[in-house]
């Protein structure tokens, strides 16, 4: 399974419009996409910062569909009033209980062979017994070293409280994979309809 996200950086105030855009125009468009399984939409309402990413079936999906979708991608950027940057991955693991109400993206640069590996066989379990967790991912890009992990969680009250151990097991996974963390950002997930199987 492969993904594309779309980072929006936006204008608050039009987080709605950017809402609404997906769940009226590209979340239906994209429905009727060869290849596309789903999309989700992340917001931080105070930042005005978005991703929107789309996951599919094959690599050769995802590169068929990159000159249809690209007005798509255009008329998300002038609602949100954004600048906009388009990332694609690989996605190597995907686990979830149940669908949460925000999320938590930490970005990792590093060997992503032992990140995996990590992500997967250490982290996780610790993942499933922190309270409020609801599902977890982990995406990367070969070609720039870069993996991309999000957790979900029930409320954006369990997802404050697990911040401590999420720092421990962020500087863990970089340490273990000889790399290091880019960034770190937590959202609101506005729009959930991803459909990645269970791949952990």
């Amino acid at each position: 399974m492969y993904a594309r996200s779309t980072t929006f950086h936006g204008r608050p105030e039009n987080i709605d419009a950017g809402i609404k855009f997906v769940e009226t125009e590209a979340g239906p468009t994209l429905a009727k996409t060869e290849g596309c399984r789903g999309l989700s939409l992340l917001v931080d309402r105070e930042s005005g910062q978005c991703i929107a990413t789309s996951s599919w079936a094959s690599d050769e999906a995802l590169r068929a569909s990159d000159d249809e979708l690209r007005p798509l991608r255009d008329r998300g950027r002038q609602i949100l009033g954004a600048s906009m940057q388009v990332d694609e991955w690989e996605i190597v693991v995907m686990h979830r209980a149940s669908h949460g109400e925000c999320c938590r993206v930490s970005w990792l640069q590093g060997d992503l062979d032992t990140m995996t590996e990590t992500f997967r066989v250490g982290i996780l379990p610790e993942l499933e017994q922190t309270p409020g967790f609801c599902s977890a991912s982990l995406l990367v890009n070969r070609s720039a070293g870069l993996g991309c992990a999000t957790t979900a969680w029930e409320t954006r009250e369990a997802m404050e409280a697990s911040r401590a151990a999420a720092d421990d097991m962020r500087r863990r996974a970089a340490s273990e994979a000889s790399g290091e963390i880019v960034e770190v950002h937590e959202f609101d997930l506005a729009y959930a309809h991803l459909h990645v199987p269970e791949m952990a």
